[in-house]
């Protein structure tokens, strides 16, 4: 039978469907959708009036004005804390020299105890052995040293009359006069600064026995300090702390054992010069200068022009230019010699920022914030470089990670990358369809019956 198409039934034939003549009623719902009435203005918010750049500068704006602000109240407490956090920063310095003089004593199975004692009995001795030296020279040249003074007020006397600013003995005299004058009416304040330096002498005094106290306590126990320290914190921001610090101390003891070599043989070299040029003081020159360079750059700068000074006022010109000469040779030897030689992986400052924050230091806490201006930011920075790569994640040994560039003075060559040599697939390797890799200098050997 052939199959037809079925019909379909028209609207109007379905029963209950309604047609074109029947009116329809709508849900009021959908009708409520269809038409929704009259729009109603939306307003726009203050937020929607910001554009975006200006939200992310607001954002950053308050986070670093919090920071600021922080570090702020930091540096307000350490000022007001100074008698106290001075000797402390000392004591950690010295022991990044000593702990691995110690570590070294140990290792060739000294006693802890009698390691600690010899390493603050050099100490102790190296430092008293230097002031002695100093004092000792101040004393023994200072009747030659107050002859070449009166001389040398006597040349320099004699310039200003006869030189063309035309100043006369009358008015030399004067000037000289006020002077005096002066400092007979302020002969209270002269008392009152004497007692000053009383109280700042007991400070001092005090100050040194808490450096040595925290340096005994670092060196027996500064492990366990640490711990201590680092458990003061969250569970999950101890390993990245933990790893900090211990790539900031290792920094510390490579900025600290650099600094010492430096300072040694820039006094020796400037100390030499002045006494085979015949300088007065000439061993509390080289004292000065080996103090001085522990403020890289700066330091030495400063040292060696007193040492000019000297030469110039004692000895003339001739040997002022002489002992320049030695101080900027003795500069140029630590600057392209010495820094490149002895820093290798140590971290160490750029330049610029070496001034930078030599000057913010001394600004802020004088000579002491010039002294450990450049090592707190250093290890600071290299922390804050730590914890920011996330190397606490992957690599379990802090001593790898090296800093950020802008803080080396010596650029590191960029590692090589390891070209690999396939090998022909012969004998056994060539079913399992891998070639052996040669390093770059190795070359494959033939072998009996390969073609060459």
């Amino acid at each position: 039978m052939p199959w037809h198409p079925r019909r379909r039934a028209r609207p109007e034939q379905v029963a209950g469907t309604p047609t074109s003549a029947d009116p329809v009623e709508e849900d009021p719902a959908l009708s409520a959708v269809r038409d929704p009435g009259p729009a109603v203005p939306v307003r726009s918010t203050e937020a929607d009036d910001v554009t975006p750049g200006v939200r992310i500068a607001a954002a950053w704006s308050w986070r670093l004005i919090v920071i600021a602000a922080a570090l702020g109240l930091a540096i307000v407490l350490v000022v007001q804390l100074r008698l106290i956090v001075i000797p402390l920063l000392i004591a950690v310095l010295v022991s990044a020299l000593l702990v691995p003089f110690v570590s070294f004593l140990v290792a060739r199975r000294w006693p802890k105890g009698i390691a600690i004692a010899v390493a603050m009995i050099v100490a102790i001795g190296i430092v008293s052995g230097l002031l002695w030296l100093a004092v000792q020279q101040i004393t023994s040249e200072f009747p030659t040293v107050r002859q070449r003074t009166v001389e040398s007020y006597r040349t320099f006397t004699a310039f200003l009359l006869d030189s063309p600013l035309h100043i006369t003995s009358e008015q030399l005299n004067g000037f000289i006069a006020s002077v005096m004058q002066s400092v007979q009416e302020d002969g209270q304040a002269l008392w009152s600064g004497a007692l000053s330096v009383g109280s700042t002498l007991g400070h001092v005094v005090t100050g040194v026995l808490l450096a040595l106290f925290s340096l005994l306590f670092i060196l027996i126990d500064g492990r366990s300090i640490w711990s201590w320290v680092v458990r003061i914190l969250p569970t999950r921001a101890r390993p990245a702390f933990d790893g900090a610090g211990r790539a900031g101390w290792h920094t510390l003891v490579n900025y600290a054992r650099t600094q010492i070599l430096v300072a040694t043989i820039d006094a020796v070299g400037i100390g030499a010069g002045a006494f085979l040029l015949g300088l007065p003081l000439a061993i509390p020159i080289a004292v000065l200068v080996f103090l001085g360079s522990f403020v890289p750059i700066v330091g030495a700068v400063l040292t060696g022009s007193v040492a000019v000074f000297i030469a110039l006022v004692y000895n003339g010109p001739g040997i002022a230019l002489a002992m320049l000469a030695v101080v900027l040779g003795v500069q140029q030897l630590e600057g392209h010699v010495l820094q490149p030689l002895l820093m290798g992986a140590a971290v160490k400052v750029h330049p610029l920022a070496v001034v930078l924050v030599v000057a913010a230091g001394s600004m802020l806490a004088g000579i002491p914030g010039a002294l450990f201006a450049v090592p707190i930011a250093a290890v600071v920075n290299v922390m804050i470089g730590y914890i920011a790569s996330g190397a606490w994640r992957t690599s379990d040994d802090p001593l790898r990670y090296h800093g950020d560039v802008l803080w080396q003075t010596v650029p590191r060559q960029p590692p090589r990358p390891r070209r690999s040599r396939r090998v022909e697939p012969s004998g056994s390797a060539a079913g399992t369809g891998t070639a052996p890799t040669l390093p770059d200098n190795d070359t494959p050997r033939p072998r009996q019956g390969d073609r060459p």
